[in-house]
């Protein structure tokens, strides 16, 4: 029996219609920018492995240092202990994040940074003895799976089923190109309110919103205003971090810095499962108390993993070397050229760049959402050409490793334009 085979008798896929879907693809070995399955199909990884993936596949620094680890220290409680590997990285981190960050709270994935993100700006105002409970927030969001994630990202296909069950958030438009002034006047609005806790965002990009991009400028405004009504700002950098918008940080790119940030995917040059949750000195202050109801009652069996913080120093070790950013300007370059040939085609709404991230919306007479049914088509087509490419409906997008050779990403250019030429 094949691995695919035994894969459908026992596993359960995520984002998956399992009755209709086709046996997956059973991937065996991963070099570089590419994945081998099992009968020695070679792929390029054109999304770095769900947006995961840094410095490439089996990368052999990063294996050797987590190899160290395991054999010195795999797994410690963190509650009352601590190691060396989770105190580096925190200060490792602390000198890459934005200058007002002063702590670090570590949890499992993107979706948990999220969670613990929004419980620290509630338990904040209450141990303040202050009531804000409501949380400003995007249109067309994705803040990840957990209840609260679901929470303030977008109500759609991805949380349906729980919508009675969310807490309410004030939705705001994205400010695109155009629509800044209706965004921030709905921004203003909805400060009116006294109660409201925090404002959450994707910086500049929204991820599983389709790409969609905004400006700097106007966030720096954003956050501005909420600063002066004394409402806490918070960065989902779970996606745009480490290096993806051109900058380590999409907060980099602005003047006015958030109060909490989030950070997953690549933290660990997608190696090992990591969150974090880095804030301010203030909000940290505010669970300091002779009052023991004012701890911050959260934790993860796995928080602050030995060896998952030794993947992410590993990480850091790579990106403290010229060639990291010398990759990321490269392709930005590359995307930025083949955006100029490419902006024109009939088959097109839109193509959007953002650093190592470019997207293009493929013209089509359904609504634009993630459901499109030129998902599917799209997703076939790429993988006949050994591309993985996984659309977000009607938008496909290029997220790769920065270990990406020019000619792969040539490739890749060369049958976006194909599929296009064939879509009209």
């Amino acid at each position: 029996m094949t691995i695919q085979h035994r894969d459908k008798n026992s596993v359960w896929h995520p984002f998956t219609q399992l009755k209709t879907a086709p046996l997956p693809i059973a991937i065996v070995k991963g070099e570089g920018s590419y994945f081998y399955d099992n009968n020695g199909k070679r792929y390029i990884d054109g999304i770095a492995s769900w947006w995961v993936n840094i410095h490439g596949h089996a990368h052999p620094y990063l294996a050797k240092k987590v190899a160290e680890q395991l054999l010195t220290l795999e797994h410690a409680i963190f509650s009352g202990f601590t190691h060396e590997p989770a105190v580096q990285l925190a200060e490792r981190l602390l000198k890459r994040l934005p200058n007002n960050q002063s702590k670090i709270f570590y949890s499992d994935n993107g979706s948990t940074a999220v969670e613990v993100a929004l419980k620290m700006a509630f338990q904040y105002w209450s141990n303040l003895s202050v009531s804000k409970t409501k949380i400003i927030a995007f249109e067309n969001a994705y803040h990840g799976d957990t209840f609260g994630g679901m929470s303030v990202g977008a109500r759609n296909a991805f949380n349906l089923p729980f919508s009675k069950l969310l807490f309410d958030v004030i939705h705001i438009p994205v400010p695109l190109k155009g629509k800044e002034v209706e965004s921030m006047n709905c921004l203003n609005e909805a400060l009116k309110q006294n109660d409201i806790a925090a404002f959450i965002f994707e910086p500049l990009i929204q991820g599983a919103g389709g790409m969609v991009m905004y400006s700097a400028e106007v966030l720096d405004k954003m956050i501005a205003e909420c600063r002066t009504k004394k409402v806490i700002t918070i960065a989902d950098e779970v996606m745009t971090g480490f290096g993806r918008t051109g900058k380590f940080f999409a907060s980099d790119h602005l003047l006015n810095k958030p109060d909490i940030l989030c950070l997953s995917k690549g933290l660990t040059g997608g190696v090992m499962p990591l969150g974090v949750t880095s804030c301010s000195q203030f909000i940290y202050d505010a669970f300091l108390s002779d009052d023991k109801m004012k701890t911050f009652f959260h934790g993860h069996s796995y928080t602050a993993n030995p060896t998952a913080c030794s993947a992410a120093l590993a990480s850091m070790d790579l990106f403290d070397e010229p060639e990291a950013f010398e990759n990321i300007n490269r392709i930005e370059k590359k995307h930025n050229v083949f955006l100029q040939k490419i902006k024109t085609h009939k088959a097109l709404v839109e193509v959007r760049q953002l650093g190592t991230i470019i997207a293009f919306e493929i013209k089509t007479n359904e609504q634009t959402n993630y459901l499109n049914s030129l998902a599917e088509h799209i997703s076939d087509f790429f993988i006949s050409k050994g591309i993985i490419l996984r659309p977000l409906g009607n938008i496909v997008y290029i997220l790769p490793p920065y270990c990406i050779r020019d000619e792969d990403l040539d490739y890749i250019y060369e049958s976006i334009v194909e599929f296009l030429d064939g879509h009209l």
